[in-house]
């Protein structure tokens, strides 16, 4: 699989928990950084607005494959979680360019290792 080919949960089947799946280092050894955003409402929207917005956040991951290496949007609870390579301010940037192409996306939380 590709590394920045956006993983959508259908809920149909437990899925392992996000935790066990997510990398925490990069093929160097660094640790990732990872941020998480929700997209209130997503879930209770038509199936064809829903494919719409996951295409946009794929269109944005892909620009940034360089530097994603790992995204998985749960659809179930809208929420979009992703790791990315430590590169200095990727949590703030990254998570403005998703906005600015799905203004409802919401960036929750980030986590820099250390």
């Amino acid at each position: 699989m590709n590394s920045t080919e956006l993983i959508c949960g259908t809920g149909l089947e437990p899925a392992e928990p996000l935790y066990a799946r997510v990398p925490i280092r990069d093929e160097n050894g660094q640790y990732l950084t990872d941020f998480m955003m929700i997209i209130p409402g997503l879930h209770l929207r038509s199936a064809r607005i829903r494919q719409e917005v996951i295409g946009r956040i794929d269109y944005v991951l892909q620009l940034y494959k360089r530097t994603v290496v790992f995204a998985d949007f749960n659809i179930k609870t809208s929420v979009l979680w992703v790791s990315v390579k430590p590169v200095p301010g990727i949590c703030l940037e990254l998570p403005a360019v998703i906005k600015f192409h799905v203004p409802e996306a919401l960036l929750v939380s980030h986590r820099v290792p250390g």
